[in-house]
């Protein structure tokens, strides 16, 4: 006999203000069952009901967003996030537990030494067994719905997140580039992400 589709749907764990250096904002944790991980909800303001609000999907980045990595852009774009919505009356940054893009941190330390011996970031993660990206946005559209959201205005260069809420029930009304400045350590890495992710990255001529 088969069954029904048993998977339990993402939990509201917990939530209570934040302030930040930012601004003021209301943090709520959301746990998916089927994962067994927490995602993060960042929220300015009143979002329920509301159209095109500004929403960035961060995925989690320890080394870049916690230890200040020079080789991704992952903490100047958290920042630049936060910074805007800090400003806006509503908004929302998901931080979702999709370390190295989906492969974890343990192969993502691996894709960074292949990348030592000469690979880009998509090649190591080829190298390894894995697609360039496997960040999965089925739980940014779960937790959009349980916040009531009806539209966004999403911060992202990365036309892949805009599809993973369009084919997730999320409408997208609005999206605003975040453009960072590359450094030495990850011009190469952002130019990869250019020309062979898909990101709308304006970067300087070489």
């Amino acid at each position: 006999m088969k069954r029904g589709n048993s998977r339990q749907r993402v939990e509201k764990a917990a939530t209570a203000m934040l302030p930040t250096r930012y601004g003021n904002f209301r943090i709520t944790i959301f746990h998916d069952p089927a994962g067994d991980k927490e995602h993060i909800a960042v929220i300015k303001g009143d979002i329920g009901g509301r159209d095109a609000v500004p929403l960035r999907l961060h995925s989690e980045c320890l080394t870049g967003d916690a230890l200040g990595s020079l080789r991704c852009d992952c903490r100047e774009q958290l920042t630049k996030a936060l910074e805007y919505l800090g400003t806006q009356d509503f908004g929302v940054l998901l931080y979702l537990k999709q370390e190295g893009r989906g492969i974890g941190l343990i192969n993502k330390i691996k894709a960074y030494h292949l990348q030592e011996k000469g690979l880009d970031t998509v090649e190591a993660n080829h190298a390894l067994g894995f697609d360039g990206d496997l960040r999965d946005y089925r739980i940014a559209g779960e937790v959009l719905k349980r916040l009531k959201v009806k539209s966004v205005n999403i911060l992202t260069n990365n036309p892949k997140k805009i599809r993973g809420l369009e084919d997730n029930g999320i409408v997208v009304a609005k999206r605003t580039p975040l453009e960072t400045e590359p450094n030495v350590f990850n011009e190469h890495y952002l130019k990869t992400k250019k020309e062979k992710l898909g990101h709308r990255i304006n970067l300087p001529p070489d």
